[in-house]
């Protein structure tokens, strides 16, 4: 069952079921699918499963920097909610990568890379991100290049 299939029907099993909080955010979910379907021209034939994951990923940040904010404006309310949307979304990504793998991966490839400097961060961190794309997170990710790196120097 591809990720799309199985969004969906999970969706139908939170409207049987009366889970109004899955069903709202799987609704919305499904409906930046079937956006991102139509942007890229792929309505007939669907997203792949990597491609739903970049949708999905994209949905969990938003949240994330919506927690954030409603944080910040003393919203802890509006933040719990957006919280509750995050783990109901988590479900479907991929297990996610603790701060050790993120290091291990990020000094293989600077290891690898050939005559790497403190200036490559760029360099390293496109490596990085292709390499770790839906395991971990970007600013996650920064942070360790940007501490290996400093090494460096």
């Amino acid at each position: 069952m591809s990720l799309k299939q199985q969004i969906q029907s999970d969706l139908k099993e939170a409207m049987k079921s009366g889970d109004t909080q899955k069903r709202d955010t799987l609704r919305m979910l499904d409906s930046a699918i079937k956006n991102a379907e139509i942007e890229k021209n792929k309505r007939e034939e669907g997203l792949s499963d990597e491609e739903v994951l970049e949708v999905l990923m994209r949905a969990v940040k938003q949240r994330q920097d919506s927690v954030s904010q409603f944080e910040k404006g003393g919203r802890p309310e509006l933040a719990e909610q957006e919280k509750k949307e995050i783990e109901i979304l988590s479900v479907y990504l991929p297990e996610q990568l603790g701060e050790d793998e993120v290091r291990l991966a990020v000094i293989e490839i600077i290891n690898n890379a050939e005559s790497v400097t403190a200036a490559d961060f760029g360099k390293v961190m496109g490596q990085a991100m292709a390499k770790l794309k839906g395991k971990a997170d970007g600013n996650t990710v920064r942070d360790i290049v940007k501490e290996e790196l400093e090494k460096l120097r």
